[in-house]
């Protein structure tokens, strides 16, 4: 496309940098880490990467925290005054790097960052990756706009304390904060723990385990105050997930888990080619016929490993100079537009960097193997010494679960769920090599009707046609077929369930793929969402024991699940404060003198997933005008109570389920798959499972 004025670029390119000055790490400065594997020169520049590089995205984090309006400041979230380091892990689940302390006093600009007491591995070059912050995976940059004139508004103290000071949108923060993927994705290695688990030593630390304890809201969203519906909307997340259609928004609350990556060689083996459509990144090696595994839950990004991990950058922020203009990332209610691989080839050089690093992510990727309880401090003392018991969990394995979970599968002329396929089963557990190299997962998409858990993230929509992620799904995914019309449980009316169809009746989405069980023992709670079983918080081997017994027994028998009382809810009547530039113009007369509509009081017990997923369209939003405009005005008009306004706007209940995207509330219900078995059975596949 050339770089025309008309086009945007991002800030390197704007600068006239090339690629060439963002080279890539060919040290092994992570060395202790994974269990100390040895890697390859192309393996050490991934693990590097997927640790260290931010893809410029300090950018992006820092006009967030300029124009969010008082929620996201990842630089406040870094200093100690809010969050100390000796209670991080606890309250955020962040991971501390080994080699910091607790500062002992302010720094030059009055921030409480980590102090630096061993320096931090040799190789890293701190114009590229920004230095170390005391949290693995956020890397602080020179912000290049605090200047002198900056410098002497600056007050370290006020940025910490005073709204009127830190919500100006003109601020200039003396740091960037840049953010890697191992922000989210290193944690506690399940195979060597750590003593405490807000002071590990790298040989503690695995690389994309998947943070199952991070409190994404409390972590990105540090400003948020009670009282708002965005407070209780984050403060009902589960623990170890993300919503990365969040910030792309989807008008869609779906929280995922944060999972392990392993055994990428065995999930490109298993494969199924798809149909890419037109928008190829040849640079990556795409065809328009190619095997791809599926990453993401629903299967979306199904564009090949490389650009499923280009993705990944964008929706962290890499090239916003562009991303932003495809979507309105704070409320939504604007159609997408797709982000144009092309165009960002063209138009950033982060762009162009990050391709020359994702083909050394997956070479580092596909050297990671599962983490065995036997193999953890104790941890065979959890695993039955009974050989019956684990024989009998086997075959019950073999002939309930593998054909879903299993990626080693029975000759194509045999269907695994029939008689012959469950024989075959049979006999190949039996062999010691049936766990080795098994990413115990087909990789395949089943349709939300067949599964039956939680449809959010399901019915995600940024990868459709036409959608932000257009370019990083398949036109097989696009075209699959839509579910079913499904019923869902009724909060308000529990006789008369709702009954629901995605309102784009001619295409997906409505899948999930099979999530692996590798390492299952690791990381309970289950499901997408982590919503089944309990979090215990502790990354110690007993008590990720706890937190997997607890949800194999949920999982198995399902009458022991909350099921109705999973349903997330505020805690707290609250109100939803939305800025009236973004609301529809009959609603912004009711906007009040500091620019805000406020939208409540939403009752305590409400289901948060009533108002977070709305998107009316545009015969719904008038129905839903009328109802809210009479509710609001009704409530001001007469200065009614709390308790009289909740059921002003609780009269809005139908118009609210009608405009609402996905109106699946209960959050542990589905996979019933194995509950009709003896009990015996299911406690001997609970045993066989532990040695994943």
């Amino acid at each position: 496309m050339g770089c025309s004025k008309k086009n945007i670029v991002d800030e390197a390119m704007a600068s006239g940098k090339t690629p060439a000055d963002f080279p890539q790490i060919t040290a092994d400065v992570f060395k202790p880490m994974d269990g100390g594997i040895q890697l390859s020169p192309e393996e050490i520049m991934g693990r590097n990467a997927w640790i260290l590089w931010s893809a410029g995205n300090d950018h992006f984090w820092n006009g967030v925290a300029q124009d969010s309006f008082g929620l996201m400041d990842l630089l406040k979230t870094l200093d100690n005054r809010k969050y100390p380091r000796g209670g991080r892990f606890n309250t955020l689940g962040l991971i501390n790097e080994p080699g910091f302390r607790a500062p002992a006093k302010p720094d030059e600009f009055g921030l409480m960052l980590d102090e630096q007491i061993a320096p931090e591995p040799s190789g890293i070059d701190e114009t590229v990756y920004g230095k170390p912050s005391g949290v693995i995976g956020f890397r602080l940059f020179r912000n290049p706009d605090f200047n002198e004139e900056a410098r002497r508004k600056w007050d370290g103290n006020r940025f910490m304390n005073d709204p009127a000071y830190y919500n100006d949108n003109n601020l200039v923060r003396p740091y960037r904060v840049g953010v890697a993927c191992g922000s989210c994705h290193v944690a506690p290695n399940p195979d060597a723990p750590p003593a405490d688990p807000n002071n590990p030593r790298w040989e503690n630390l695995a690389s994309a385990i998947g943070n199952q304890y991070i409190n994404e809201g409390k972590v990105f969203a540090c400003n948020v105050e009670k009282g708002g519906f965005f407070y209780e909307e984050l403060a009902a997340q589960p623990r170890g997930t993300s919503d990365t259609s969040r910030i792309a928004t989807d008008h869609i609350n779906n929280p995922n888990a944060i999972n392990p990556i392993f055994l990428l060689a065995e999930r490109e083996r298993i494969a199924e080619t798809e149909t890419l459509g037109p928008h190829l990144l040849a640079s990556l090696g795409q065809r328009h016929e190619m095997p791809v595994p599926h990453i993401l839950k629903d299967g979306a990004d199904s564009v090949g490993v490389p650009g499923a991990a280009l993705r990944v950058y964008v929706n962290i922020g890499m090239f916003s100079e562009y991303w932003l203009t495809r979507h309105n990332r704070l409320i939504g209610l604007v159609p997408q537009q797709p982000f144009e691989t092309g165009y960002a080839h063209e138009n950033s050089v982060f762009w162009q960097a990050t391709e020359q690093r994702v083909g050394n992510i997956a070479a580092f990727f596909r050297k990671l193997q599962p983490f065995h309880l036997a193999d953890a401090p104790g941890g065979g003392d959890f695993i039955t010494s009974d050989d019956a018991v684990m024989t009998r969990g086997k075959q019950v394995f073999a002939e309930t679960c593998a054909c879903c979970h299993s990626s080693k599968l029975p000759p194509p002329d045999i269907d695994p769920r029939s008689a012959e396929g469950k024989a075959w089963f049979r006999e190949a557990v039996t062999k010691p090599d049936f766990l080795k190299d098994n990413f115990l997962s087909n990789e395949r998409r089943y349709p939300l009707t067949t599964i039956e858990t939680n449809s959010a993230r399901a019915f995600g929509a940024n990868a459709k046609a036409g959608h932000v992620w257009d370019n990083f799904s398949s036109q097989t995914y696009k075209d699959l077929s839509p579910p079913d019309e499904m019923e869902f449980y009724n909060p308000f009316d529990p006789a008369n369930p709702i009954k629901f169809r995605p309102k784009d009746k001619n295409t997906g989405p409505g899948y999930y793929r099979v999530p692996s069980l590798a390492s299952i023992w690791s990381s309970a709670p289950f499901f997408h969402n982590n919503a089944l079983g309990k979090f215990t918080g502790d990354p110690s081997v007993a008590g990720r024991m706890a937190a997997f017994e607890d949800a194999a027994e949920k999982l198995l028998w399902p009458e022991k699940r909350l099921d109705k009382d999973s349903i997330c809810r505020t805690q707290e009547d609250c109100t939803l404060h939305l800025r009236k530039e973004f609301v529809p113009e009959p609603l912004r007369a009711l906007a009040g003198a500091d620019g805000y509509l406020s939208i409540g009081p939403i009752p305590k017990g409400t289901p948060i997933n009533l108002i977070a997923n709305l998107e009316p369209d545009a015969s719904q939003l008038a129905a839903l005008e009328v109802k809210l405009s009479g509710a609001l005005l009704a409530i001001h008009a007469r200065n009614l109570s709390p308790e009289a306004s909740a059921k002003e706007l609780l009269k809005a209940v139908p118009e609210l389920l009608a405009a609402n995207k996905c109106p699946d509330f209960i959050e542990d219900e589905g996979h019933y798959f194995g509950t009709d078995l003896p009990d015996a059975d299911k406690r001997a596949v609970i045993e066989y499972l532990k040695t994943f």
